[in-house]
C-alpha cells in the first residue's frame, strides 16, 4: 500500500482479466489513448436528457469518482458543444449523439442491438464538430449503458465497495485509458442479486440510528445507497428487507421511486406472493385470516393493489402462498391438498398481473421456488405454469437439495437458484461473519448453470456487511460464470483484496484466505459451542492445539498487515479482513481454552485457573474489536456489527471451571491420546512410536498445587528422547518424546517407560511402546498408506490408480474438505455405466472387479488381520435431481461392494450433522485375511459426489471430529 507502483500493477491485471481491452496508461497521446483527466485539459461527460434516469446519475457518479482519484471534477453536459474530448455515454435509441454516429457508421452496435445488459466501448474520432475524440459507452438497454460506465470507473481505480467497504482509492494527478474496442457479452444469468434478511442485528439497527435516522428505519437514503451498490457490480435485482422489525419496502413510496432510478429490478423471496410482504403488511383486524381456503378474496384484494401500485415499474413476480412470513400454509393441509391450493392461487395470481399489466402473463417474468415444505408439495404432481422460473433453493448451508431434471429442463422458464451465505433458523445460523468456501458456491452454481437455472440467481446477505466479498463473488459467477473454474476460484477472494491492498501481501493474504475458509469450512465460527465441549479433540491427533495454532497464525498476519497499511486503507482492511479473522480467531481460542479449562479442571491442573482468566480475556478483546469495528471513520458503521444474533439477548460468554489447588506442589501427568482414562486405565502410555512413521509424542507435567514444582524426567533406555528433562513449574510443561532410530532395538513390542518424578519424591511412570520390525523396510513401504497404531488414514487426492473412462474423470478440487482438496468422483452430468443389474437405492452389491469400471484404488499395509471399518468421509452433496442419487461404491481387496449415501434426507438427524461439519461419514465393514499390502477401492456410482479421506480402523481409531492425518510413508 506503501508503493503506488506496486498498486497499479495489481489494478493493472485486475484490468486485464476483466476486460481485457481496457487499461490505464502512462502517455496521454495516441490514436487508442483517450485523457479523461490530462496536463492540457479535462474530458467532458456528456448524455442525453432523455436516456434513462439511471443513466444520468451514472453519469453523475463516475463525475464523482474521477474526483475520487484525481481531485478535479470533470463537466456534466445534457447537449454536446466544441469541447475537445467528451465521454459520450448513452443507450441505442435513446441518446441521439450515439444514434448520429451509428448512422453514420461511426459507431458499430450490432453485436449488441437488440441484446440483454450489454455495451460496447471505443474511441471515435473526430465524431462531432468541434470534438477531437470522444470516448463512447453504448448501451443496448438502460443497465448495459450503467455497466459500461461503470467498468471505466473500476479501470481508474474505484471499486463497487469504494462506499459500502470504504475501499481505497489510489490517487492520480493525470488519469488516461489506453482502449480498444470492447464489445461485452451478454450476462450469463439474466436476473442477478441479492436478498436483505436478518436485518434485526445489523443493517436495521444502523440505519435507523446512525445511517437514516429521519426515516428511523430501512428506507429510501438507504435503498439508494444498496442499489448504487448492485448496479456497480452489474448486479440487476433486489429482494428487499422483509422481517417485521422493518416497514415493508413499499411502506415508504420513494423506496421503487429509488430503485427504479438504478434500474434495479425488484423482487420478493418465496414467501411474498407479487411483492407483498405479508409479515408487516398483513393486518389480521382488518384484512383477516392469511388462509387462501377461507380467505380467498381478501388475499388476492391486497395482491391485486399491489400489483396496480408497481405494475409500471420493472419487476419479477414471485408466485407464492406460504404462511405469514416463513411458515408453513395455513390451515393444516396435506400436500396433496397444499398442492391444489398453490395451482389454484397460481391462476388467481397471474390473471391479476395478465389483468393489471395489460399483457398475457407468459410475458410477465414470473418465479416459484420450492422452499422447505413446498419442495415436497411441488413433487406431490403440482402443476406449474411453464413460462414460471423454477428458483431452486440449497439447503441452507450451501447444497442446493435438487435442480431441474430432464423434463424441467426443457421449460421455457427454465430454472433459478436461491442460494444462503448468511442464514437464521435451524439447526444452527450464521448470521456474524461471511465463511463460505468460494469453492463451494463455484461447485453448486455452476452445476446449477447447467441444468439450466441461468434466469434468475438471488443469494441471502442478510445485513450486506460483513459478506462483502461474497457478494462480489456471487455476481461475479452470476455475470460470467464461464470466466471461472476450479483452477481460479481459490485465487478470486485474494484478487479481490490485492486489488485493494497491493501486490505486496499477496502471499500472506493467501495464506490467510485460503486457511480462514478452510478452518471455517470444518465448523463455522457460530457453531462453536461456548457451555459444552466441541467434538474437536483436545488430546487425539492434536485437533485443538492446530486449529488454535492455524488460527492464531492469520490473526497475526492480518494484524501485521493492518499496522502496515497507509491510514486510508486501514477502515476497509479492518472490515474486509482483519475483524474477521481476528473474530473467528477469538471465538475459536475462547471456546476451545474454555473446553481445555474444562478438561483440565478435572485432572486438577493449575493451568485450569490461567485458562480460565484467558477465555475472559478472549471475550473482552472479542467485544472490544467489535466496538472498533463500530467506531471506524467516526462510528459510520455504527450499530453495523453485532456479537448478539438470532435472539439472543446478550453476547455467549464460554463457560469456565475453577480448580481448588493443593496448599502444596503436587505432580500431575497426563499423556497424549489418553483423555478417557478414568475407570479405563490407571497407567500412563503415550501413542506406540512406529519405525515407518517416524514422530514425536508429549507428556504434560503438571502442577496441581501452590508454589513451585520441580521435576525431572528420566527414561529408562538411552533411545527414549526428551526434548526437555527437567525444571521448575508454577503451572505446567509440555515434553515432546521421540526415538533414536539408531538405537532402538529391532522388535514388534520394543517398550520402555520413562520415570517423571517431583523434588518432593513424587513419582509418574509414562510407558513407552515401539514398534520396530525388521521386516519390511522403511523403503519396502515407501508411498503406501501403513497402519498406525490401529488405523489407516487416506488421503482421497492421494490415490495410487485410477480407472477412467470417456465419460467419467475423477477431478482434484482444492479449496474444499478438511484437507483443503477433495477427489470428485465424476462430473454431475456425466453419464454412468452402472453395473450390469446393479441398483442404486440398494446398499450392497456382490463383488466385482474393479478396471472395467471408474474406481479409484488406494494401496495399504496392514500388520494384522481380521474384520476392519473403513470410513469414507464425503462432501454432504444433494443428488442432481430427482432422478439421480448420491451413492458411491467402496470394497477392499475382493470383498462385496458397499453403496453408501453421500447425502442425506432433508432436515434428518444425519443431515445435520453433516451439514454443521461438511462432511457426511459413513462406515462400512470388510475383512483384512491377511498382514501385508491391501487396496481400499472408491467406485463411482452416482457421477458428482466428492471425497475427503479415508480411514481404514483396525480397532485403534481415536475419537475426533477430523480423523488422523495420513499415514502416507513419503
Amino acid at each position: 500500500m506503501k508503493k503506488v507502483s506496486l498498486l497499479l500493477l495489481s489494478l493493472f491485471c485486475f484490468i486485464v482479466s476483466s476486460y481485457s481491452q481496457l487499461v490505464l496508461a502512462d502517455r496521454q497521446q495516441g490514436q487508442d489513448i483517450f485523457p479523461i483527466v490530462a496536463s492540457a485539459s479535462n474530458a467532458v461527460v456528456c448524455y442525453d436528457k432523455s436516456d434513462a434516469e439511471v443513466v444520468k446519475k451514472s453519469a453523475k457518479l463516475f463525475v464523482e469518482d474521477v474526483e475520487r482519484v484525481t481531485g478535479k471534477r470533470l463537466k456534466a453536459k445534457e447537449k454536446i458543444s466544441s469541447d475537445r474530448n467528451i465521454v459520450l455515454v448513452g443507450t441505442i435509441g435513446k441518446n441521439r449523439y450515439i444514434d448520429q454516429l451509428v448512422a453514420r457508421n461511426k459507431l458499430d452496435i450490432s453485436q449488441i442491438k437488440h441484446g440483454w445488459e450489454q455495451y460496447v466501448i471505443t474511441i471515435v474520432n473526430n465524431p462531432f464538430a468541434g470534438v477531437e475524440k470522444a470516448l463512447v459507452i453504448a448501451g443496448c438497454d438502460r443497465r448495459g449503458t450503467s455497466y459500461g460506465l461503470f467498468s471505466i470507473s473500476e479501470t481508474i481505480g474505484v471499486s463497487p465497495w469504494y462506499w459500502w467497504a470504504d475501499a481505497p482509492v489510489i490517487k492520480k494527478k493525470n488519469l488516461c485509458l489506453q482502449v480498444s474496442p470492447i464489445v461485452s457479452k451478454a450476462p450469463s444469468i439474466k436476473y442477478r442479486g441479492i436478498f436483505i434478511n436478518d436485518e434485526d442485528w445489523g443493517l436495521k439497527p444502523w440505519a435507523s440510528k446512525t445511517f437514516e435516522p429521519e426515516t428511523g428505519d430501512i428506507g429510501p437514503k438507504t435503498y439508494a445507497k444498496i442499489c448504487e451498490l448492485l448496479l456497480r457490480l452489474k448486479a440487476n435485482y433486489l429482494c428487499p428487507a422483509m422481517h417485521s422489525c422493518t416497514k415493508a419496502f413499499n411502506h415508504y413510496p420513494k423506496n421503487k421511486l429509488v430503485a427504479d432510478s438504478f434500474a434495479i429490478v425488484m423482487g420478493s423471496v418465496h414467501c411474498e406472493p407479487l411483492l407483498f410482504n405479508n409479515a408487516s403488511e398483513w393486518d389480521r383486524k382488518t384484512m383477516g385470516e392469511w388462509n387462501y381456503v377461507k380467505n380467498r378474496d381478501g388475499i388476492n384484494k391486497v395482491l391485486r393493489k399491489r400489483v396496480q401500485e408497481n405494475g409500471k415499474f420493472e419487476n419479477v413476480y414471485t408466485l407464492a402462498m406460504r404462511g405469514i412470513h416463513d411458515a408453513v400454509m395455513a390451515g393444516n393441509l396435506s400436500l396433496e391438498e397444499q398442492a391444489r391450493v398453490l395451482e389454484r392461487a397460481f391462476d388467481d395470481q397471474r390473471n391479476i398481473l395478465a389483468s393489471e399489466i395489460s399483457k398475457p402473463a407468459n410475458q410477465i417474468p414470473q418465479a416459484f421456488t420450492p422452499y422447505k415444505e413446498v419442495l415436497e408439495t411441488y413433487d406431490c404432481g403440482m402443476a406449474l405454469p411453464d413460462d414460471v422460473t423454477i428458483v431452486w433453493s440449497e439447503d441452507d448451508f450451501g447444497y442446493i437439495k435438487r435442480l431441474s431434471n430432464s423434463e424441467e429442463r426443457k421449460r421455457s422458464g427454465r430454472s433459478g437458484v436461491y442460494y444462503h451465505v448468511s442464514y437464521w433458523g435451524p439447526p444452527k445460523h450464521y448470521l456474524w461473519i461471511a465463511t463460505t468456501p468460494p469453492a463451494l458456491m463455484y461447485e453448486e452454481l455452476e452445476k446449477a448453470y447447467r441444468a439450466t437455472a441461468d434466469r434468475l440467481w438471488v443469494v441471502n446477505v442478510g445485513d450486506i456487511k460483513p459478506a462483502e466479498y461474497h457478494i462480489t463473488l456471487f455476481m461475479d459467477m452470476a455475470y460470467d460464470i464461464e470466466r471461472f473454474n476450479f483452477d481460479n476460484i481459490n485465487t478470486h477472494s485474494v484478487d479481490f483484496l490485492c486489488r485493494m491492498f497491493g501486490e505486496k501481501y499477496r502471499e500472506d493474504l493467501t495464506d490467510i484466505q485460503q486457511t480462514y475458509f478452510q478452518l471455517a469450512f470444518a465448523r463455522k465460527p457460530e457453531y462453536m459451542e461456548r457451555s459444552t465441549d466441541t467434538e474437536f479433540s483436545i488430546q487425539n491427533y492434536r485437533e485443538v492445539d492446530e486449529r488454535l495454532a492455524a488460527y492464531a497464525r492469520i490473526a497475526r498476519k492480518a494484524e501485521k498487515i493492518l499496522n502496515e497499511l497507509d491510514k486510508e486503507a486501514v477502515p476497509a482492511f479492518f472490515q474486509l479482513v482483519y475483524y474477521n479473522v481476528k473474530g473467528a480467531a477469538l471465538i475459536n481460542q475462547m471456546t476451545l481454552n474454555a473446553q481445555k479449562n474444562r478438561l483440565y479442571a478435572s485432572q486438577k491442573r493449575a493451568t485450569a485457573n490461567l485458562l480460565r482468566d484467558q477465555v475472559i480475556v478472549y471475550g473482552d478483546s472479542l467485544e472490544l474489536i467489535t466496538k472498533q469495528y463500530n467506531s471506524l471513520l467516526d462510528g459510520k458503521w455504527q450499530g453495523m456489527m453485532s456479537l448478539i444474533h438470532g435472539g439472543a439477548r446478550s453476547f455467549e460468554r464460554a463457560r469456565t471451571d475453577s480448580v481448588t489447588l493443593n496448599s502444596m506442589p503436587t505432580l500431575g501427568v497426563s499423556c497424549e491420546a489418553a483423555d478417557n482414562v478414568k475407570g479405563v486405565s490407571n497407567v500412563y502410555t503415550i501413542p506406540c512410536f512406529n519405525k515407518y512413521l517416524p514422530q514425536s509424542y508429549y507428556v504434560d507435567v503438571f502442577n496441581s498445587g501452590v508454589g513451585k514444582l520441580k521435576w525431572k524426567a528420566l527414561p529408562s533406555d538411552s533411545w527414549i528422547l526428551v526434548d526437555r528433562k527437567s525444571g521448575v513449574i508454577n503451572s505446567e510443561v509440555r515434553i515432546n518424546v521421540s526415538i533414536d532410530w539408531n538405537k532402538v532395538p529391532a522388535g514388534e513390542s520394543v517398550s520402555g517407560s520413562i520415570d517423571i518424578v517431583s523434588g518432593s519424591g513424587e513419582k509418574k511412570t509414562v510407558f513407552v511402546s515401539v514398534f520396530n520390525p525388521e521386516s519390511p523396510s522403511i523403503e519396502e513401504l515407501k508411498g503406501l498408506y501403513v497402519e498406525n497404531n490401529g488405523y489407516v488414514s487416506i488421503d482421497a487426492t492421494g490415490f495410487h490408480r485410477k480407472y477412467e473412462d470417456e465419460n467419467i474423470k475423477f477431478d482434484v478440487v482444492k479449496g474444499l474438505g478438511f484437507d483443503n482438496k477433495v477427489v470428485r468422483l465424476g462430473d454431475p452430468f456425466a453419464k454412468t455405466p452402472y453395473l450390469d443389474g446393479l441398483i442404486l437405492t440398494s446398499n450392497y452389491v456382490a463383488p466385482v472387479r474393479g478396471d472395467k469400471y471408474p474406481v479409484l484404488e488406494y494401496d495399504f499395509y496392514s500388520f494384522q488381520t481380521g474384520p476392519v471399518d473403513v470410513y469414507t468421509y464425503m462432501m454432504p452433496i444433494f443428488p442432481l435431481d430427482n432422478e439421480h442419487g448420491s451413492r458411491y461404491g467402496v470394497m477392499v481387496d475382493n470383498s462385496p461392494v458397499y453403496l453408501p449415501e453421500a447425502g442425506a434426507p432433508y432436515y434428518s438427524t444425519l443431515w445435520i450433522q453433516s451439514v454443521l461439519r461438511n462432511c457426511r461419514i459413513n462406515k462400512t465393514t470388510h475383512f483384512v485375511n491377511k498382514p501385508g499390502k491391501h487396496t481400499v477401492k472408491i467406485y463411482c456410482a452416482h457421477p458428482g459426489t466428492m471425497l475427503q479421506k479415508i480411514v481404514v480402523d483396525f480397532g485403534g481409531l481415536k475419537r475426533s471430529y477430523m480423523g488422523p492425518v495420513t499415514t502416507k510413508i513419503k
